[in-house]
């Protein structure tokens, strides 16, 4: 049902990357799909929301995902909101005891940060344009005003696609060169022509770096490699499937 980084560990913490297993859904969305946003029954989706609350501790209403946009916006989560007045923003960031904060993904960069020292949280989603335009900085930053020391933060990033499998055009690659030069290195040719496959794990690790996180650890594991355990946004597209799961990965002060 879940994964768990051994630098996120702590007294006082606990984490998850959830996979798909351990839920009520069926057909596309077996089984553990906490994706609010596709379009499995609504019940179920709940429950398995429910299911990961359980598995971290709080109450369902206490987990608290956002309304994902793929932007570099932060928001500080103090008490909890529904799924009507849920912000729209990237990442969350939080102080407060038995509330859970986690990203949806489904292909996308996973991470989750602390700072047991401050006790400070962090979830963080990053694609390549929340990556790129600066979605792990921000996050550090906002946990920073919350008392967080970036030397002192432990930062996980989860199951994704690896770049054996994320192949991507002309267009990006010359995006990423002409905002952040530095990014040449996390590309490497593809077999089509004018295409090239991207690190996006590597680049994530790059960014958290830059931002003088003092600890990275990275899972390692490919969502669209996995099918057995993940869900893919990319490898549902390759099948022509009507719709995907999503994966939330999540963090709690407890």
């Amino acid at each position: 049902m879940k994964i768990e980084a051994a630098s996120l560990a702590l007294t006082g913490i606990r984490h998850a990357f959830f996979t798909r297993a351990g839920g009520v859904s069926d057909g596309l969305y077996a089984s553990l799909n906490g994706g609010v946003g596709s379009r499995d029954a609504a019940d179920k989706v709940a429950e398995n929301r429910a299911r990961m609350a359980a598995a971290l501790g709080v109450e369902p209403h206490r987990f608290l995902t956002a309304y994902q946009i793929h932007s570099p916006n932060v928001v500080v989560a103090e008490a909890a909101w529904t799924g009507e007045t849920r912000p729209r923003a990237d990442a969350i960031v939080t102080r407060m005891r038995s509330l859970a904060i986690g990203v949806t993904t489904a292909d996308c960069g996973p991470i989750l940060l602390a700072d047991p020292q401050a006790g400070v949280i962090g979830a963080a989603h990053a694609g390549w344009r929340g990556a790129l335009t600066g979605v792990v900085e921000a996050t550090v930053e906002a946990m920073e005003r919350l008392g967080a020391r970036p030397g002192e933060i432990r930062a996980a990033i989860g199951p994704m696609i690896r770049q054996s499998n994320y192949e991507v055009g002309a267009d990006l690659m010359s995006r990423f060169a002409a905002e952040d030069r530095a990014s040449n290195r996390f590309f490497s040719a593809a077999q089509r022509d004018g295409h090239a496959l991207f690190d996006l794990a590597g680049y994530v690790a790059e960014r958290l770096a830059r931002a003088g996180v003092g600890r990275i650890e990275d899972i390692g594991l490919c969502t669209y490699a996995d099918p057995e355990r993940f869900f893919s946004y990319r490898r549902t597209t390759h099948h022509a499937e009507a719709d995907y799961g999503r994966h939330v990965n999540a963090i709690a002060l407890v």
